[in-house]
């Protein structure tokens, strides 16, 4: 996603860069695409992929949401946890 989002890159130029086999490239894009984070158009017989800014955005502000779910429980467990008293001895 990184390679994409600096500009869009046909499937060969993303798998020159990386240590795996175009194959592996093509199925990662592939889930991508589906999950609507990755577009692509034709250029020729070639697929230009891109990130799809408004999914990664959305996806982002879902895992702010969540995290903050989380953080917000996990305060909560610790304000109801009994505090130890500072004055007894261990």
């Amino acid at each position: 996603m990184s390679r994409l989002a600096e500009r869009p890159q046909p499937v060969g130029e993303l798998a020159a860069e990386l240590p795996v086999t175009r194959s592996a490239v093509s199925q990662h894009l592939k889930i991508l695409k589906g999950a609507g984070l990755v577009v692509e158009r034709a250029e020729g017989t070639r697929r230009i992929y891109r990130v799809n800014p408004m999914a990664l955005a959305a996806l982002r502000d879902q895992l702010e949401t969540y995290w903050q779910r989380a953080l917000t429980r996990y305060a909560d467990i610790l304000a109801d946890e009994p505090q130890p008293d500072p004055q007894e001895k261990r």
